[in-house]
């Protein structure tokens, strides 16, 4: 499952240029130094990294608690048809997160402070920038964070969201170093790979639930060869 993470953080990341590309052009990012720009682009993103990380150990250590509780084959399955009727139906996760109260004054909480941040325009402030805005509601990292729990383990789901977070950088550094060089109208047509990113996960959590464990009552092939037969 580790390889996925990388692989969602790059096709994932032209879903981040339409909801992330404008913040990550109101960052104080530009000096005319090129090099410095992306110095200042990648420290940014270091920061929310780092959230991405964290927020993968907690949920790794979720998914070693399912997994030591033996409830790791109905958890993937779960989350597979779950998922599936996100990818069919179109369903806006990101809405329906927000209105839970926690959430929602968590997101508040968050774009406050990185308005207080941005008005300072400080060099420091960037890596604390990053780390907030790992913490803003987006679909794409509640797609990752699955992926996290799937691994079952507290170092792997770190190393997995912060595989993730890596795999959006490429696509955000060119949008920032370049500008807004994806026009507006193609931006909402971006939103639409996600359910397609749903779809392939949830195929894959419905097969690795299934592939967990056969009972031995339905291994008809392996029980047939041990038949013994008359000559």
């Amino acid at each position: 499952m580790i390889w996925t993470a990388f692989i969602v953080g790059l096709l994932g990341s032209l879903h981040c240029v339409g909801m992330c590309g404008p913040i990550a052009l109101a960052m104080p990012f530009q000096t005319q130094n090129r090099w410095q720009t992306t110095g200042n682009i990648l420290l940014y993103n270091s920061g929310r990294i780092l959230t991405y990380s964290l927020l993968g150990t907690l949920i790794g250590f979720l998914g070693q608690t399912i997994a030591l509780a033996g409830l790791q084959i109905y958890f993937s399955l779960g989350l597979g048809i779950l998922m599936l009727i996100v990818a069919l139906f179109s369903i806006n996760i990101e809405s329906h997160m927000q209105r839970i109260p926690l959430l929602f004054r968590l997101n508040s909480w968050v774009k406050q402070r990185m308005a207080v941040l941005l008005r300072k325009e400080k060099l420091k402030t960037l890596f604390s920038l990053g780390m907030l805005n790992g913490l803003l509601p987006c679909g794409l990292v509640y797609l990752a964070i699955v992926g996290a729990v799937a691994t079952a383990n507290v170092w792997q789901g770190a190393l997995y969201m912060a595989l993730f977070g890596a795999g959006t950088i490429p696509l955000l550094l060119s949008t920032a170093l370049l500008g807004q060089f994806i026009p507006l109208k193609w931006r909402g047509q971006l939103k639409r790979m996600l359910p397609v990113l749903y779809l392939f996960f949830a195929l894959l959590f419905i097969a690795r639930g299934l592939n967990f464990e056969i009972p031995d009552q339905v291994r008809f092939w392996e029980i047939g060869n041990n038949v013994p037969m008359c000559h």
